[in-house]
């Protein structure tokens, strides 16, 4: 069997066996073999070990990889993340796309509170995505985790798609392949290789092809990197903490002027001036928030930073580099204060001024209040 003939279902990556380091590594021994499911080294142990992957595309290569899909006429299902909204859509998805048709589907639903009603969701998502400038043929709502929506989906899908192959494309962990993954075992039983799926960036390397009919393919594709997004700037062990894994509870605080709450030590965010107001934090749920004085703030964070203030933990203050303060006049509607890949602090306070310390490379976001 020769490895310059199968790709990795895990990844997508071509085989080789020549260098460790570089995707697609596989044991000569294994190829020998001709087992019928082949996972190179690095998704074997993402599967078995949870380990980080230590490969990932190159930037030309991954251009190169993404830019195959605006070629052909197809359907594309964008998938984003809806706790992380802000950071996962995709900026200038039409170039990459072309004039692909677009369903937006809206992953990790369990995330978010119970009692905010779809509907809600739904036409909040039809307003932000105009505000990005692109139209979609349908907006869907699932959990791939739950596997709720996951019908919806399918048979939108299937109204769509018109013969068409379907591409699969979104950012970083977003839970593409998780997804796929879901509709592999509901909807395609018979296709016993599952896409490997993890919680850091860059698992999915090449185009991985799930047969829908004799002609036409559901693809996964890989995860579209947003580098304004947090989890490309910590260790595994914060992105475990920062990353949340049940549903978001609301953390509350009653805020006089000049004071400050520090997420973790991951963000600080200061109300400077303006009527008492109520902020709500919704981050991970592991994620200490601790509250003080505004004058007492530089002197809790140089101290405590990566101790009371953790994650991060000493050793990654030199990846994340210098914090850079943003500071807003909060609008008359309730409005999210968003941190990219982190989570978002929920505010109805007009005329408010506040400021946000993240890490230079981290994005920061204001838009109508999701929930």
């Amino acid at each position: 069997m020769s490895n310059n003939a199968i790709k990795c279902i895990g990844c997508g990556a071509m085989f080789q066996t020549l260098d460790p380091n570089q995707p697609g590594y596989i044991d000569p021994k294994l190829l020998e073999e001709e087992r019928e499911v082949l996972l190179c080294k690095r998704c074997f142990r993402l599967k078995h070990y949870n380990e980080a992957p230590e490969v990932t595309l190159s930037s030309d290569a991954f251009r190169k990889t993404i830019g195959r899909i605006a070629e052909e006429d197809a359907l594309i299902v964008n998938i984003i993340d809806l706790f992380d909204f802000s950071g996962s859509m995709i900026s200038g998805l039409n170039r990459i796309v072309g004039n692909d048709d677009i369903i937006l589907v809206a992953n990790k639903r369990d995330l978010l509170p119970k009692a905010v009603k779809n509907d809600k969701i739904e036409r909040w998502l039809r307003q932000m995505v105009k505000e990005y400038g692109f139209n979609v043929l349908d907006v869907v709502i699932v959990s791939a985790e739950k596997g709720h929506g996951v019908d919806d989906l399918m048979a939108s899908i299937e109204t769509h798609r018109k013969g068409r192959n379907v591409y699969m494309v979104g950012c970083t962990n977003v839970g593409k392949s998780t997804l796929i993954n879901r509709i592999i075992r509901t909807f395609t039983p018979q296709q016993q290789n599952l896409i490997t799926v993890s919680q850091y960036p860059g698992t999915t390397l090449d185009f991985i092809e799930i047969p829908l009919t004799q002609d036409a393919a559901l693809i996964d594709t890989p995860g579209i990197v947003n580098e304004h997004q947090y989890a490309h700037y910590v260790s595994k062990d914060t992105l475990k903490r920062m990353l949340p894994k049940k549903e978001i509870k609301a953390k509350v605080y009653q805020l006089n002027p000049r004071q400050t709450l520090f997420i973790a030590g991951l963000a600080r965010f200061d109300f400077i001036k303006g009527k008492r107001s109520s902020f709500v934090c919704y981050f991970s749920n592991v994620l200490y928030i601790h509250r003080t004085k505004l004058e007492q703030a530089d002197r809790i964070f140089e101290e405590h930073h990566g101790k009371l203030l953790s994650p991060p933990q000493t050793d990654e203050l030199d990846r994340l580099g210098a914090f850079r303060r943003y500071s807003f006049t909060l609008p008359e509607e309730k409005t999210d204060i968003v941190i990219s890949g982190l989570g978002f602090i929920t505010a109805h306070a007009p005329k408010a001024q506040v400021a946000l310390y993240v890490p230079e490379r981290v994005g920061v976001f204001l838009r109508p209040s999701l929930i």
